[in-house]
């Protein structure tokens, strides 16, 4: 029995941003470590969320991460990942939602993250910190937002991985606007 994949991935774990096409997570990382050695003195965020578009025939999820430094500059990053088919339930959506930007968040677990860290404790008595957070593209408000019914389950979810704190809307900027931006133009199938 041939086995098929659920995803049609478009460019697995390959990322673009604004200035730079196709970087490996490698990649990634590189640029994140040389964005916090910049300024190593100062509070770090780093961000990963998910958001999805229904085209025809297709659902694009995109993940955006982004490694921010307040008040003073952000370097970000997303994936783009095509299910080759037209998804209506809304929580099935923010299920893979959540899971792409937890299996993201899981490439950062250990080296990556302790990489940053160590370029930052130097300084930690100098403001130097790094919060890590899973932005979930959902909201709490039942009037407002059709994701509130699980809006726990899915913080839940993040939060028992142990190093990331779950944030909604509307503090999920990961999520709700960087990656939202890159989920509106339908995606090609074509490998």
């Amino acid at each position: 029995m041939k086995r098929t994949n659920l995803f049609s991935m478009h460019d697995d774990l390959t990322f673009h941003n604004v200035t730079e096409r196709r970087l490996s997570l490698d990649d990634v990382i590189e640029r994140m470590l040389r964005f916090i050695s910049q300024d190593p003195a100062s509070p770090y965020q780093l961000m990963i969320g998910t958001d999805s578009q229904v085209h025809r025939g297709h659902t694009k999820f995109v993940t955006g991460i982004i490694i921010r430094r307040p008040g003073k500059g952000a370097w970000a990053c997303y994936r783009q990942v095509v299910l080759p088919r037209e998804l209506t339930s809304v929580k099935e959506k923010l299920t893979i939602e959540t899971s792409l930007s937890q299996e993201i968040a899981c490439y950062f677990e250990g080296d990556a993250v302790n990489r940053m860290e160590e370029l930052l404790l130097p300084y930690v008595y100098q403001g130097a910190s790094l919060e890590a957070f899973i932005d979930i593209d959902a909201g709490t408000e039942p009037v407002v937002n059709k994701t509130s019914l699980y809006v726990q389950e899915m913080v839940d979810r993040v939060e028992a991985m142990g190093r990331y704190a779950a944030r909604v809307k509307p503090d999920s900027y990961a999520a709700s606007a960087y990656a939202n931006r890159h989920t509106k133009r339908p995606a090609s199938l074509v490998m």
